[in-house]
């Protein structure tokens, strides 16, 4: 199981984005500064903090706070 304020700290680093503001519904169409570049950034910060490796699929899909969850659940815990 992910740690969620873990979670919701990296991406707040990432994004510039105040933690708070992450919750269940944030994804890239509601956040201004979640472009391809910071999301590259994002993916690589993510690996980074929970000790995993992202496969390209699945990178190139986690966007949003749900999305993000869900894969790092299934790579943290298999």
């Amino acid at each position: 199981m992910v740690n969620e304020q873990t979670l919701r700290q990296v991406m707040a680093t990432v994004l510039r984005i105040p933690v708070e503001s992450i919750n269940e519904n944030t994804s890239m169409d509601d956040v201004e500064s979640w472009d391809s570049l910071k999301h590259m950034n994002l993916v690589l910060a993510l690996e980074d903090e929970f000790k995993v490796s992202i496969p390209d699929e699945d990178a190139a899909n986690i966007t949003s706070y749900q999305l993000i969850k869900v894969v790092l659940d299934e790579l943290v815990s298999g």
